[in-house]
């Protein structure tokens, strides 16, 4: 089926693209294979695809075009590895689902480490988890249960339930010999013996962690050693309600592989693991940055009704800012039906705040987040921002003044524009600060309104500020 010219070179792309790791899909395979879907050689379909990880094989699908994706589905059907459906968006695998079954879809699941089988199954409709769920053997469904229990969010829906533990009184040698003999999980059980990790958790008879051991200390040590001897005593704790975003930030702080999970009572129920955390991260950031677009992080793939309804509430909170802008300007119509330049450059006094607003938001949001920022610092925060934005401020007021008296030839119309992006930038770094902290400190997202807010005050004031000096000084 590959005997083609243009087969081999892409045969040949592939295997380097193995060879060099490459961290994303190449366009040429993906339009090898659109090609081939195009052409309805599904056999060739499949040989492509069977070289790709399953992150890249989710890419594909999500950019896939709806028929060539139920096509590829149709291929893929039987050999579709699990994992796949774990890296898909969520309405992509709404599709899937609906294509393959819930039986299908609870085989896979099944394949799937706990953490990763829940985060599919929670991103499901009510009446889907259920059939799901009730599809799944019932070893498997409980533990997946017990993790849909907790809070949405939580280190326990993002825990893995299988941990390594060993008991206090092994040694070295009967550790690794548990290991060992259990490595294939045919004995041992998925609980027993996870398919990957990094660290082995000593516990007590009521399964409290005392203390874990690196397996690659484990590995250096003598066999006769006890675990006790050679665990590492100083691990952080994460309670099972613990928020997802304070995880993440405790494995940033102390570069953690692996951190215990446990209940309300202390005893070891999960453990999370960088590879999560890393999804965390990207989920937090993408999250805030399209929250400060005002859209969803699905947005991309909603259908165009969903959309338009998503986006259309925050367009209308910006209506009503814009409206509120051109009150300010109403105003003062006299003085601008006076001197028209005034309309001319407004509009520079209130973007050059905006702009730096935004700078200056952008920075205290991402501080917010990182916990950088705090009751401690915030007062010298804004002092900073504060005289950054002076400081901007007199170096752009002298520049636009500049601009504006030539122009016009006008140095009082010069000095106007002058003082009003004094005023201005200075607000710009004002606001910039203290409007995420004052969202922070009750309650609301700052990523989520900032910019609305941020935007509405440079404008008023830009304006305000512009065409009120304009009407004291030049009429």
């Amino acid at each position: 089926m590959n005997s083609p010219a243009d087969n081999n070179d892409t045969a040949t792309t592939l295997e380097s693209a193995n060879d060099d790791a490459v961290l994303e899909l190449e366009s040429d395979i993906e339009e090898a294979i659109v090609q081939a879907l195009e052409d309805g050689d599904l056999d060739r379909v499949r040989d492509l695809v069977a070289q790709l990880h399953y992150s890249d094989v989710a890419d594909l699908l999500e950019h896939l075009a709806d028929d060539d994706r139920d096509t590829l589905i149709e291929a893929l059907q039987g050999i579709l590895d699990p994992e796949v459906f774990s890296e898909l968006d969520e309405n992509v695998r709404d599709d899937l689902v609906a294509k393959l079954g819930f039986d299908y879809v609870a085989s896979a699941v099944t394949e799937m480490d706990t953490d990763d089988a829940v985060q599919v199954i929670e991103e499901l409709e009510e009446h889907e988890q259920k059939q799901v769920l009730d599809a799944i053997p019932a070893g498997d469904r409980t533990l997946i249960e017990e993790g849909l229990a907790y809070p949405e969010d939580s280190a326990g829906r993002m825990m893995q339930r299988e941990v390594m533990t060993v008991p206090e009184f092994w040694s070295v040698g009967e550790t690794i010999d548990f290991l060992r003999e259990h490595a294939d999980g045919e004995d041992a059980g998925k609980a027993s013996l996870p398919d990957l990790f990094y660290d082995i958790f000593v516990v007590d008879p009521a399964h409290k962690p005392g203390g874990f051991v690196a397996l690659s200390r484990l590995l250096r040590s003598r066999r006769q050693v006890a675990v006790t001897d050679i665990m590492s005593v100083e691990m952080k704790l994460i309670p099972v309600e613990e928020d997802q975003e304070d995880v993440a930030y405790l494995f940033s702080q102390r570069d953690l592989v692996s951190a215990p999970v446990v209940d309300p009572d202390g005893r070891l129920v999960g453990v999370i693991t960088v590879d999560d955390i890393v999804d965390v991260i990207h989920e937090e950031h993408e999250e805030d940055i399209m929250r400060m677009g005002g859209v969803r992080e699905d947005d991309l793939f909603d259908a165009v009704g969903a959309t338009t309804r998503a986006r259309f509430s925050w367009l209308l909170l910006n209506l009503g800012t814009a409206i509120l802008a051109s009150v300010i300007i109403g105003f003062f119509e006299a003085t601008i039906e006076q001197i028209v330049a005034l309309a001319v450059l407004m509009p520079i006094v209130a973007s050059m705040g905006g702009n730096a607003g935004t700078q200056t938001l952008t920075v205290t949001v991402r501080a917010l987040a990182m916990k950088d920022l705090t009751s401690t610092n915030a007062l010298r925060v804004v002092g900073k921002e504060m005289l950054v934005g002076s400081i901007n401020g007199v170096v752009f007021a002298i520049l636009t003044g500049l601009v504006a008296w030539f122009w016009f030839d006008s140095q009082a119309l010069g000095t106007v524009i002058a003082l009003a992006m004094i005023v201005n930038l200075f607000i710009a770094g004002l606001a910039g600060t203290t409007i995420p902290l004052m969202l922070d400190r009750y309650g609301i997202d700052p990523a989520i309104a900032s910019s609305v807010f941020l935007t509405t005050v440079t404008d008023v004031v830009g304006f305000a500020a512009f065409l009120g000096l304009a009407a004291l000084f030049l009429l």
